[in-house]
């Protein structure tokens, strides 16, 4: 009895149009990802052939590219570099997804995640930076921040939680601040994840119906949607006051997460010049569909 790959070989030799085989190719294609291990589990979910050629690509991609981060990661450590990473961008954007896919095989011990929680009493009466400056990254360190500073920038006035003498002072002191740390040595990139308001509305529909999503949702949540002008306002002037040449904006459109997570890990790569860049196996040219560095009379977000 003959296999459909058999059958394939005898159509590639029998077929000769251009579109025929182009079709063929396709198909060889997506056989050989179903017959992966998470194409089979896939399949078994009844979930539809399409979605999981679309979804074992995705895997595949996403594990190439990992690849390549960890070959990062081990010349930051070996060279003593600075590295830091902010994650910003509307509730449900799609930052913490991004940044598990980002460590999801990185060694744990040349790495960190910060996401601080509300300042305490004392914190609150410090200089405003001085409890980022403790995160900061040491030498041969990775460091991603899930929301940072830049609190100070949207969350803060749209609710309320600094005064406006606070807001301006801090406009003023980050584009110094962020030179400093460049003219140090950290290598600073800073992400926006844009979203729509339809789909983070979705989204927290999901966090309200999945329980495994369910501690996601926060008072703020509740709120994003009512003050998604003023968060809109706030953010606009972010990028004018503190989007810089040396300390640019870089956004990221995440209405779709996968080519979010796939093409803001293939920014990170294609900016850090590690010397076994050139022997990947996988395209490290970032979609600029996706990501783009910020340009003020060109940015909207739905």
């Amino acid at each position: 009895m003959k296999t459909i790959f058999q059958d394939i070989e005898y159509l590639d030799h029998h077929i000769t149009d251009e579109e025929s085989q182009k079709v063929l190719k396709e198909l060889r294609k997506n056989l050989q990802l179903l017959r992966t291990n998470k194409g089979i589990s896939q399949l078994m979910g009844k979930k539809k052939l399409s979605k999981v050629a679309r979804n074992v690509e995705y895997e595949k991609e996403l594990q190439e590219l990992q690849v390549e981060l960890i070959k990062l990661q081990n010349w930051v450590y070996e060279n003593n570099k600075r590295v830091m990473i902010i994650f910003e961008g509307r509730d449900a954007a799609g930052k913490g997804g991004a940044i598990k896919r980002f460590t999801q095989y990185l060694n744990p011990r040349k790495f960190r995640v910060v996401a601080l929680q509300k300042p305490t009493e004392v914190e609150s009466g410090q200089f405003y930076f001085q409890r980022y400056f403790q995160h900061l990254p040491n030498p041969g360190e990775i460091v991603f921040f899930d929301r940072s500073w830049y609190n100070r920038a949207i969350v803060e006035p749209v609710f309320k939680f600094c005064s406006d003498d606070q807001y301006e002072k801090f406009m003023k002191e980050v584009p110094e601040i962020e030179h400093a740390l460049v003219d140090d040595g950290i290598i600073l990139i800073k992400f926006w994840f844009s979203i729509s308001k339809e789909n983070q509305q979705e989204r927290f529909k999901e966090r309200m119906t999945n329980p495994l999503k369910h501690w996601k949702l926060s008072p703020v949540d509740e709120q994003a949607q009512k003050m998604w002008d003023r968060v809109t306002h706030y953010k606009e002037e972010m990028f004018s006051r503190s989007h810089t040449s040396y300390s640019p904006w870089i956004i990221v459109d995440s209405n779709d997460k996968k080519k979010a997570r796939l093409e803001s890990i293939r920014y990170v790569l294609s900016t850090i010049d590690y010397p076994e860049k050139k022997d990947a196996k996988i395209n490290l040219h970032h979609d600029p569909e996706v990501v783009e560095r910020y340009h003020r009379r060109t940015h909207s977000e739905n």
